[in-house]
């Protein structure tokens, strides 16, 4: 998830956001829309159109067709959040609501469901704070990764619905609130742990690393500390060869992309800048970077100022897929063609014209 200047939830200051958030009507599925002058366009599906294409440079037409339509397929959210699909059932999308601590599951016909509730804060204590699962991936064996923010690990679902703890500590610490999560072809996991999921900012009272840092786990259980140079790493994510590892780094102060190679032991190395959106944000764009996937060519889709921005492997800007809400994620699903987004309080999706790069691992 990412800080905006603009968003209070990002900046520790949510709490007023979720009083305001409490008295819209509970999530829905929205329906196709009716015909009549006063709704807006719709898809051929027949749901609603949003947002708008910004294309900066032709290559995005290979991309993202002339003719994509931005798609509103379900909304109400607190902050919607870690959008994966699933192949099970016929193919369904996952993804968090943060602050309501529940992982939702839409499928086009079907609309939204709960399907994990409690998914980021399992303790009985009440506590302060954004409790929920953010950042999903799956393992090779379809089993459900997740970060929790409220019990400060990376978990996986097991088949009894229990979580068992794939990283909770490094060097004896609790982590602050894992954010986002990748895994490697080996099955070693990567993940950020920015302070999102606690109360108050600053909220050095209850930290126990003094840091926010980009981790290693590897198949043996240990943790190793990759980065601890960047002030709020948030979305994660491998190049299709897995030599090189992409962390967006979500403070409107330094709202970057980095881009590390990634050596032989799974350490990363020659950490540099992919792209520096500081300006976007500067220019009231709404949105930091965030969550991110790359496509089967190296190219990177990245929610950040203005929508989910479209980058050549180069670090290039081709253009923005333009929601019209800071973008926290997104995933590629389907066929893997269609680009789902995780939009503030909307679930949206596009149509492209590329595919993801193969599933890790």
């Amino acid at each position: 998830m990412a800080n905006d200047n603009g968003n209070a939830y990002k900046l520790g200051s949510f709490v007023l956001a979720c009083a305001l958030v409490s008295a819209l009507s509970a999530c829905r599925s929205v329906p196709p829309a009716a015909p009549g002058p006063a709704t807006p366009p719709a898809a051929a599906s027949g749901y609603a159109v949003i947002g708008s294409i910004e294309r900066l440079d032709p290559a995005l037409d290979a991309l993202v067709p002339p003719d994509a339509k931005i798609e509103k397929l379900a909304e109400g959210f607190t902050w919607a959040e870690g959008p994966v699909w699933t192949t099970e059932g016929g193919g369904a999308l996952l993804f968090s609501d943060v602050p309501n601590n529940v992982i939702h599951r839409w499928k086009d016909g079907e609309g939204l469901t709960d399907f994990l509730r409690p998914g980021g804060y399992t303790g009985k204590e009440p506590r302060g704070g954004n409790l929920g699962p953010n950042g999903l991936t799956f393992d090779g064996a379809h089993r459900l990764i997740l970060c929790q923010h409220g019990d400060r690990r990376v978990a996986r679902l097991e088949a009894d619905r229990s979580f068992a703890t794939v990283a909770g500590r490094f060097e004896g610490k609790r982590f602050n609130s894992p954010n986002d999560v990748v895994l490697r072809s080996n099955g070693d996991v990567y993940f950020t742990d920015p302070p999102y999921g606690f109360e108050g900012a600053p909220p050095s009272w209850k930290r126990e690393l003094p840091f926010s840092g980009v981790y290693h786990r590897t198949a043996d259980g240990a943790v190793k500390l990759l980065t601890k140079e960047l002030s709020f790493p948030n979305g994660i994510a491998f190049s299709p060869d897995e030599k090189l590892l992409y962390v967006s780094n979500s403070d409107p102060a330094r709202a970057i992309w980095m881009v590390y190679d990634v050596t032989a032991d799974g350490g990363v190395a020659n950490g540099r800048l992919f792209f520096d959106a500081t300006s976007l944000v500067k220019a009231g764009k709404k949105g930091l970077p965030d969550g991110l996937k790359i496509d089967a060519h190296g190219n990177l889709f990245g929610g950040g100022p203005g929508g989910v921005l479209v980058f050549a492997p180069t670090g290039k800007l081709l253009g923005t897929i333009v929601t019209g809400e800071p973008t926290a994620n997104v995933a590629f699903g389907d066929d893997g063609s269609v680009l789902y987004m995780t939009a503030h309080d909307k679930l949206c999706r596009v149509r492209t014209s590329t595919r993801m790069a193969p599933a890790h691992p």
